[in-house]
């Protein structure tokens, strides 16, 4: 996501820069019907020169006869282009910040959970405890647009108040996280099976006693790289079979969890047939048709349960469909910051660029006036103008692009946050601004160069 938004602005930079040198060509040679000869002219005169010694002399002795000027110059195009490298890699580096949070749920997540009412509704007061039950799992499934759905039935604590249990293996012994759940929790977070399987509906229907554990788990149940497939551990006095391995991508936390079958939990721990969170993904469906479904949810709740379906507080809905839209527009709404900043120091350093040349001509008014004389054409001018516009802006321009990405490579040392995450820019972005830079340096030279190509001969003699 962040290379692409550095594709767009550097695209955008050098669409703006192309625009603007064809632009003020056309003006000034008034839009002639061989304007697009000329420009190529001129676009050829400018490399021919690049391979001329002579050329590059004269550039150089230009540039140490004005070292103030130009060092002035070159740090504020650098600056410019310092601060859009910047702004790039934190706007990526905040990209991925945010998304490592979302992480640990999927995307296309909804949670819904029981709670208490908060509206009187039916002849009932506020404040009764809602508890959800199977049969709001078998309805829930009958709603169109779910791709996967569990219930969860919380032995102890629960999902956000603690549900950590002891769990044994031979005299080994520490607390861990338990979720009672179906075999669709699996795809709530970034979960991957590295060892056996996960949760089916045979265990569900079975009442098997069977888990699926996380690897913090397994590396302390079963020290010395042991195989825990098949082994047995206790979950608060009762025996649970190890099926199953897994990972996540949220991190250690998430991995420190073990889950078993809600149907077994439920038998094994006095559950009877109670739930306290239904979880679902949605597919590919959008914020709005995500809304919906959990409508539709809580609408059964509502009916089942003799609630407010408009009660916020009894049933509970968590959904990250929504929150990761919210965020993908916040991340828009930067990209344009970026976009606007980049393209508004760009600009700036064109112009800085452009009126030191101007200048330059200005002050080389007898230099030029000698050089038509003896002979020099139009395009030899402006492509000498335009050949030190563009060195002065590249140079510059990449002291500037090394300089920002020196930075961000030491910012995460310098900032210990996890807001900001990898902050840097793609190579490919870097490579596109060196070209952007060009560009920038031959729109900011071509003014002054065909200012200088104007210069009549013979009254700038006169007037010398």
């Amino acid at each position: 996501m962040g290379v692409i938004f550095g594709l767009l602005i550097v695209v955008v930079l050098l669409a703006f820069a192309a625009a603007m040198l064809w632009f003020v060509y056309i003006v000034l040679t008034e839009a002639r019907p061989r304007t697009l000869v000329a420009f190529v002219q001129i676009v050829a005169g400018v490399l021919v020169g690049m391979l001329s010694f002579d050329r590059w002399g004269e550039v150089f002795d230009t540039i140490r006869r004005n070292k103030l000027r130009t060092a002035l110059t070159a740090v504020s195009v650098a600056w410019g282009i310092f601060v859009m490298v910047v702004l790039l890699g934190m706007g990526h580096g905040l990209n991925n910040g945010i998304r490592q949070s979302f992480r640990r749920e999927a995307t296309n997540g909804i949670w819904i959970s029981a709670n208490k009412t908060s509206v009187p509704y039916a002849g009932y007061g506020l404040g009764r405890h809602i508890t959800f039950d199977n049969h709001d799992y078998d309805h829930a499934l009958k709603v169109a647009g779910i791709e996967h759905l569990s219930g969860q039935f919380f032995i102890r604590g629960g999902r956000m108040g603690g549900g950590e249990m002891k769990i044994q293996r031979g005299v080994k012994s520490n607390a861990f996280a338990v979720n009672a759940v179906h075999p669709g929790a699996f795809y709530m977070g970034a979960n991957e099976i590295i060892g056996g399987r996960f949760l089916d509906a045979a265990d569900i229907a079975g009442l098997r006693k069977v888990c699926v554990i996380g690897r913090p788990v397994r590396d302390f149940l079963f020290p010395n790289h042991e195989d825990p497939i098949g082994q047995w551990i206790v979950i608060a006095n009762v025996a649970f079979e190890v099926v199953g391995v897994y990972s996540d991508e949220g991190g250690e936390e998430e991995e420190r969890q073990i889950y078993i079958p809600v149907s077994t939990a439920q038998l094994a721990f006095h559950g009877q047939d109670h739930l306290g969170m239904l979880e679902l993904t949605v597919g590919n469906a959008t914020a709005p048709e995500a809304k919906e479904i959990s409508h539709q949810i809580v609408e059964q709740l509502a009916a089942a349960h003799q609630f407010s379906p408009d009660d916020p507080q009894a049933a509970r809905v968590f959904d990250n469909v929504e929150g990761f839209s919210h965020f993908q527009q916040f991340f828009f709404v930067i990209s344009v910051f970026v976009v606007v900043i980049g393209c508004g120091t760009l600009a700036a350093g064109v112009v800085g660029v452009s009126n030191i040349m101007m200048i330059a001509v200005k002050e080389r008014t007898r230099e030029i006036g000698i050089r038509k004389a003896l002979g020099a054409t139009p395009l030899a001018i402006v492509s000498m103008i335009t050949q030190e516009a563009i060195f002065l802006t590249s140079i510059a321009g990449l002291l500037g692009l090394s300089a920002g990405v020196f930075f961000l490579q030491l910012l995460p040392s310098l900032v210990d946050t996890d807001l900001i995450r990898n902050p840097s820019i793609d190579i490919g972005v870097g490579a596109l601004a060196a070209i952007g830079l060009v560009a920038a340096g031959a729109l900011a030279g071509f003014v002054p160069a065909r200012a200088a190509a104007r210069v009549n001969p013979v009254a700038t003699l006169r007037d010398q």
